[in-house]
């Protein structure tokens, strides 16, 4: 055995802690809430120490109930014998440790063609529902377009084709959704940057236009005022 001469307290002579991330003073004040005879005093000591925990991780003041999550930590480090209520009004309980998560469904979905991902399957069932016509059409346009940029996303090394784009389409929406050969899907995806681009040029030049006339009307003001202040132009 080690001498100590000087009676120093080793933390390994100390009692455990809880919830280390704490300290030990906390967990000592927790327990001195224990002897705490009146209710009210007890209460309110008990709401400030949940104040200082809160000030100790101010990282985690973001995290949603996360002062309920600290009234279960006092619960737990006075083992669960501590004559307080929550603001939520429950009492934490050692079942509440056991106690599981629900266990979360994973979804299921087709995965027939699973480098497209489940957003192109949800877009195909939403055309295959709707009318015949040129918005079916034009949607039809989009999630091929649509589809082709997502297998090259997770295909760079191989070269993708209209055509297989085209009949991925015709079998994952069974046969409703058809593309004409004739239509290119590059083509479609080139139409669409263009017009984004003639969309930002058009607003860039009536931003300018409308700057331009609002300095026409500011140096036409300023020239009346001018004119004003001397005299008005010639004298008769």
């Amino acid at each position: 055995m080690v001498d100590n001469p000087l009676n120093m307290e080793y933390n390994s002579q100390r009692e455990l802690l809880v919830i280390p991330e704490y300290g030990r003073n906390i967990q000592r004040l927790i327990l001195h809430a224990k002897t705490i005879e009146e209710d009210e005093k007890r209460q309110a000591f008990v709401e400030r120490m949940i104040d200082l925990m809160y000030q100790m991780h101010p990282q985690n003041r973001n995290i949603e109930d996360y002062k309920e999550k600290l009234w279960k930590h006092v619960f737990r480090i006075a083992e669960y014998d501590l004559k307080v209520t929550p603001p939520s009004g429950i009492i934490p309980t050692p079942e509440d440790i056991k106690k599981r998560p629900e266990i979360v469904p994973y979804p299921k979905s087709e995965a027939r063609f699973r480098h497209y991902g489940n957003n192109v399957t949800q877009l195909i069932k939403k055309a295959v529902t709707m009318e015949e016509g040129p918005i079916r059409a034009g949607f039809t346009k989009v999630i091929g377009s649509y589809m082709k940029l997502a297998y090259k996303t997770w295909n760079r090394e191989h070269f993708v084709s209209d055509e297989v784009i085209k009949n991925d389409l015709l079998t994952l929406s069974e046969g409703n959704l058809v593309l004409a050969e004739e239509i290119s899907i590059d083509n479609l995806a080139d139409a669409r940057k263009r017009k984004k681009s003639n969309d930002n040029y058009r607003g860039d030049r009536d931003h300018r236009d409308r700057n331009d006339r609002d300095n026409y009307h500011r140096g036409g003001d300023r020239y009346s005022n001018k004119r004003r202040n001397h005299g008005g132009g010639r004298r008769r």
